[in-house]
């Protein structure tokens, strides 16, 4: 599946499975928002997958924090 052109907002990012999914959407192309609820293992990723600016970026997030949409939708 080519996902070109498209964002994903991938939550869990910082570990295990999150990072393996980051892994193959950037290898489709995919433009990828990578959440996790610490920041170190988001960096972590992304020096390790050697990506920055738009095809991935990272977001220390909690998805209980009462901001969460406007802090995603920031980064539009």
């Amino acid at each position: 599946m080519q996902l070109r052109d498209k964002t994903v907002l991938l939550t869990g990012a910082g570990g295990g499975i999150g990072r393996q999914v980051a892994a193959q959407l950037l290898a489709r192309g995919a433009r990828v928002l990578a959440t996790g609820s610490r920041l170190a293992p988001l960096q972590q990723l992304q020096a390790e997958l050697g990506q920055t600016g738009s095809q991935l970026q990272i977001l220390e997030l909690d998805l209980g924090a009462e901001n969460l949409a406007q802090r995603v939708e920031e980064l539009q």
